[in-house]
C-alpha cells in the first residue's frame, strides 16, 4: 500500500509563494504524478501533472504561476506556487495520474490578507 505524505502548506498573503512537497513510500519511476486540490464546498480538482520524462500540464488558472517537478530517486514530488491568489486556497494532495492510490492527508494552503 503506497503512502503519500504532503507538506509545505500554510497561510500566505496574496502574491506570496509556497513550495509543497510530497513523499511517496514506493517508487515513482515510470509513473505519471500529479497535484490536486480541494477547496471548501467543492470537488477535488486536477492542478498539475508531470510525466515520466518531466513534461508538464497545468490547470489553466495556475499556468505561469505554479511549477511541478519530481525527484525519482527520492520518490518526491514538488509544487512551487508563486503569485498566489485567494482562489488558490484549498487542501492540496499528490497522487498518480490518473489518481488511484489512496489519498494522503493533504496540506492546507490558505491565501489571505
Amino acid at each position: 500500500q503506497v503512502q503519500l505524505v504532503e507538506s509545505g502548506g500554510g497561510l500566505v498573503q496574496p502574491g506570496g509563494s509556497l513550495r509543497l512537497s510530497c513523499t511517496v513510500s514506493g517508487t515513482i519511476f515510470g509513473i505519471y504524478m500529479a497535484w490536486y486540490r480541494q477547496a471548501p464546498g467543492k470537488q477535488r480538482e486536477f492542478v498539475a501533472r508531470i510525466t515520466t520524462n518531466s513534461s508538464t500540464n497545468y490547470l489553466d488558472s495556475v499556468k505561469g504561476r505554479f511549477t511541478i517537478s519530481r525527484d525519482n530517486v527520492k520518490g518526491a514530488l514538488y509544487l512551487q506556487m508563486d503569485s498566489l491568489k485567494p482562489e488558490d486556497t484549498a487542501v492540496y494532495y499528490c497522487n498518480k495520474y490518473p489518481s488511484n492510490w489512496s489519498w494522503g492527508q493533504g496540506t492546507q494552503v490558505t491565501v489571505s490578507s
